[in-house]
């Protein structure tokens, strides 16, 4: 078993919180294009498409009815730093 099947399973697991490691992956993920795109470390059209993928899946996170009220805030505010992102990448 590889350390990733066992953080999946981790999250799977009853009382295991799977939204709180989502969130936590997909700040990481933002973090990760945020930096490269400071440092000039990543091309300009792949942190496009980077802040893009992470923006649909933040919507759809966000639309989810089922998605409890305190986790919503936290994907929010994801969604709305990756909005500014997009928005220095098109200038």
């Amino acid at each position: 078993m590889t350390s990733d099947d066992t953080q999946k399973d981790d999250a799977q697991a009853p009382g295991g919180d799977a939204r709180k490691h989502d969130l936590e992956n997909l700040n990481a993920a933002f973090s990760h294009v945020d930096e490269g795109v400071k440092s000039g470390s990543i091309a300009k059209g792949a942190a496009k498409g980077l802040v893009f993928s992470l923006i649909e899946t933040l919507g759809a996170l966000v639309g989810d009815p089922d998605l409890p009220e305190h986790a919503r805030s936290g994907y929010e505010g994801l969604l709305e730093a990756a909005r500014e992102l997009r928005v220095k990448l098109e200038r």
